[in-house]
Formats: C-alpha cells, structure tokens, sequence
C-alpha cells in the first residue's frame, strides 16, 4: 500500500504531482489546516503532512496521528508545529531552510532602504498630492555599520549584498567560525559590541528560549542614537513595547519589520509610530521562492516515505537515499547494542560512550547514536524512538560521547557501547559481517560471536566442566528449546559468558531454576 500524504495548505501543483510522480497518494485539501477540528479528525490516515504557515499542527493534532511519519513544513520557520510533541510520537518535522534564503535576504534589505529612505510615507504623501521634498530626508547605507544577529544561511546572503552596498559589516552568531567570517568579510563581534557600534541591526535568528526579546529596553539603550532596526526574522524576537518606546523617544530612529509577536497583526502596539515600515510576513512570499520550498518539501517527503532518507529535518539527523541502505544494518546493529546494556542496566547511568572505529567511523555516526540511545531507553520507556531518544537521554541528564577512530583490530566496522553507571561501567560491542547481520563480539571484555534472536537468555558463570550439561538439560526439561549457543571465557576456569537463542519466553520458575545452578552469577532473559 502506498504511503499517503495530506497537503492542508496551499502548495503549487508541481509539488502535489511530485508526490504523485514518486508513486504516493495525495490527498490535496489546501483549506483543511484552517480547521483544526476537522484536521485531527482525518488526520490518523495519513502517513505524512505537508503544510505551509496557515496550519497548526497542535499536540491535539498528533495525538491523533496514529500512522504520522513526516511532517514536511514548506518554508524555514517550525512555529506552528508541536515539536516536542512531534518528538515523542515518533514524528520527523522537516523544513525547507534553503528555498526561500535568498527572498527572505532581499526583503531584509529593501526593507532596510525602506526605512532608511522613508520611502513607503513619501509614497503616500506624494500620491495624496503633496510635494513634501524636505520632510523626507533619508539616511545613506554606504560606509555605515551594519549589525547582523545571526549569520546562517539567510544572514549571510545579506552580509554578502552589504559588503557589496559597501557597507561595514558586523555579526554576533555563536556558531559563526573565524574562517567563515573572513570569507563573507564580515568581523565577528558578540552582542554588546555589535549594539554599540552599529548604524543598522538586522536580525536573522530562530526565536528560542534564549533569542526571545533579544532586542529589548536594555539592549536598545546600549545602542547609538539614531539606530534603525530591521527584523523579517521571527516575532518575539524584539520586544514589542520596548521598540514602539524608542520609536516615541527618537533613541531608533526608524524600524523595519516584516514579522510580530501575534499573527496575523491586525492590532499591534508598534502600528502608529513614527519612523515605522510594516510589512505583513512578507519575507519568503515571491512566486519563486514559493514554487522553491514546495518542490523541496515535496522531494524530502517522498524521499524519507519511499527510501528512509532524512534531509532538512528539526528533530532527527539527516540521512541521505544513498546512506539510507548502507546504515540499515548498522542502525540495527546500534539499536541491539542499545538494548543489550538497557536490558542489563537497573542504576542510574552517567554516561554513554559509542565507538566507531573502522569503517563504519566515517559514516553517519549522528543517526547511529540515535539508534542506539532508542535501544537503550526503550526497556524504560518503551515507546521512544531515534526521533525522540537524544532528547529523552538528555532530559534525564544522560552525558552521549561519540569516538570515531581508524580500523585497529581485525574488523573491518566495530561499534562498542559503554555505560558508565554510579557503580560501574558495562560495555558491549558488534560489527556487521559481508552478509549484512550484525553479531555481537564482545561483551564486558569477553570475546565472543553471536547473532541476536527475538529471545535470547544472558548467563555469566564461572568456567567449570559440566556446567553447559547441566544448564542444557534444565532448559531441555522445561521444555525449552535451544537455537543457538554462543560462549566466550576470559581464560580456562576464569569468568564466562553464554548467549543462549531460544524458540520462545521462558517461564519465571525456569530462570529461577538456572539461576540456583551450581557456578551461576546471573541469568536474564533478554528480548530484541
């Protein structure tokens, strides 16, 4: 049966026939997402949404999505998604970051003319008949200081048409690097310096806990005299009251914003001030970047519903369609060694290390990880998965340390799961053979070689003649029947470990049973 995916907002034809092209069903409902009773009505028959901003996809809404895979946001901004709701079902929330970059970058910078040159209230004047010359005095952008909150993918499209407009050019971004910012010319500064030196502001940032109000009375009272400030970015982002007071006072001499706190904004304490240029959420809104980010969700949906690749998403690590079947078996091999220590771990844990070392270490080691925390955490929690897993780990103050290092053993790949708990640390480590199954190798130091079953039995015992006889003949008296048996010892007489594939659950008295054999540390049934 074929995937299906319901489109609630407007997207152009070309996108709804590339779902249709890649062979999924379509259901193009362009009005349904102003409804949102209707849409958590219908919506658990559909393996994937594709929505633009006219939609909210509330946790009312995902809690009904029993079969939802993918949402697919065409454009940047999430804000109308439940994220974390999203995250705990299992759901991957995509967007489309590059679609609309540049349109969103040239609104920024008319709106930044607009402002400077006052144009939109000259406009007006002029067709009201007046001829108010001297009344419109504007500010020249050349040799002036440009002030950039954030440089990713849209502020540094504007940081490369500012340098052009002959502009100095400043930019706060934690994740900015040294070499990134001598490519664009632009000095990288942090957020105290950019408010005291620069002419113009312009902010290019997600709204976050810790972006909300980054504009605010502080902020702008260290700003110059006479500063404009430009803001397509997110409402929320500036403070609303805090900039209309400025606006009042002079302190900001002129605002440009494209975006507010509510939307739409048919009411705002900024509408009215002086020195103001509003545009209603314009920035992405020109008919080529609409048809961009259509296509783009359009493709990523398809791709992820028909061949498991994950590009642009918010809440998983992206996979390409050519990585997508190369790491399946190594996803499964991560996700077994995940479960195999979670099964075995019963206090409170630290730390979990991953080592990837050979082949498998130039991989997508990102959406391993994922997997591997999802085996891990699933004995506890049961419903996680690689979308939610990093972030349930890391709500429970889980430290997740990758290592990736060059082939130094025999194996071709080798991944080894270690967890570092209040009393100890337990490790387990697997490879994928030619033939595309993962085996466990070792476990707690102890080498061995083992294909995982849906019922396996964990035993550690002292080396001892008679032992395996006696743990058979238990097992084959109860009624349990052996698949495979698996044993590795640190030395002749020393620790041991079995591995025991079984046909079915073997009852609590058994396990009791084994556990009194003579020589037994511990036997646990473990399932996969």
């Amino acid at each position: 049966m074929a995937p299906r995916v319901l489109i609630s907002d407007k997207l152009s034809p070309a996108a709804v026939q590339i779902f249709k092209d890649r062979g999924l069903e379509v259901d193009f409902q362009p009005d349904l997402g102003k409804d949102k009773e209707k849409l958590a009505e219908v919506i658990g028959d559909y393996d994937g949404l594709a929505i633009r901003s006219a939609t909210k996809v509330t946790e009312k809404i995902i809690a009904n999505a029993g079969r939802l895979k993918v949402i697919g946001r065409a454009g940047i901004g999430v804000d109308n998604v439940d994220i974390p709701a999203a995250t705990a079902k299992g759901v991957i929330v995509m967007n489309t970051p590059f679609g609309n970059a540049i349109t969103t970058a040239e609104h920024a910078i008319a709106m930044m003319f607009a402002v400077a040159r006052q144009i939109p209230a000259a406009d007006a004047s002029t067709q009201a008949g007046k001829w108010e010359k001297s009344k419109f005095v504007g500010t020249e952008i050349t040799s002036k200081t440009l002030g950039l909150i954030g440089c990713g993918n849209i502020g540094s499209i504007v940081a490369e048409r500012a340098v052009g407009l002959r502009m100095r050019v400043i930019a706060f971004d934690p994740y900015l690097s040294a070499e990134r910012a001598i490519e664009l010319g632009v000095e990288k500064v942090d957020l105290d310096e950019l408010f005291r030196r620069s002419d113009f502001i312009t902010l290019h940032t997600p709204l976050t806990e810790k972006t909300k109000n980054i504009i605010d009375s502080a902020a702008i009272e260290k700003m110059k005299d006479g500063v404009y400030i430009i803001n397509c970015a997110r409402g929320g982002l500036v403070d609303e009251g805090a900039l209309r007071d400025a606006l009042d006072s002079g302190k900001v001499k002129g605002a440009a914003v494209d975006v507010f706190s509510t939307e739409p904004a048919t009411e705002n304490v900024l509408f009215g001030a002086p020195g103001l240029v509003c545009t209603p959420h314009l920035g992405a809104s020109t008919s080529e970047a609409q048809e961009n980010v259509a296509l783009q969700v359009a493709e990523q949906m398809s791709d992820y519903l028909l061949k498991g690749a994950v590009s642009n998403a918010i809440n998983m690590p992206s996979i390409t369609a050519e990585e997508a079947p190369i790491l399946t078996p190594f996803v499964k091999l991560a996700e077994q060694l995940g479960s195999f220590a979670g099964q075995l771990t019963e206090t409170s844990v630290r730390c979990i290390r991953l080592e990837y070392e050979g082949e498998v270490a130039d991989m997508n080691v990102k959406a391993l990880t994922a997997a591997a925390l999802t085996g891990f955490l699933r004995p506890l929690l049961q419903t996680v998965n690689m979308v939610s897993a990093p972030v349930l780990a890391r709500e429970r103050g889980i430290q997740v340390e990758d290592v990736r290092r060059e082939q130094q053993g025999v194996y071709d790949n080798y991944i080894r799961l270690t967890v570092i708990t209040e009393r100890q640390e337990r490790s387990v480590a697997g490879t994928v053979f030619s033939d595309g199954k993962p085996r466990i190798i070792q476990v707690k130091g102890i080498n061995m070689e083992a294909e995982l079953g849906s019922h396996m039995l964990y035993i550690t015992n002292d080396d001892k003649p008679g032992f395996i006889g006696h743990l058979g003949m238990v097992l084959g008296g109860s009624g349990v029947n052996i698949a495979t048996f698996n044993l590795g010892r640190t030395a002749p007489g020393e620790d041991a470990i079995c591995l025991v594939e079984v046909d079915g659950d073997v009852p609590p008295e058994v396990i009791e049973a084994l556990n009194r054999l003579e020589h037994v540390k511990q036997v646990k049934p473990l399932s996969f």
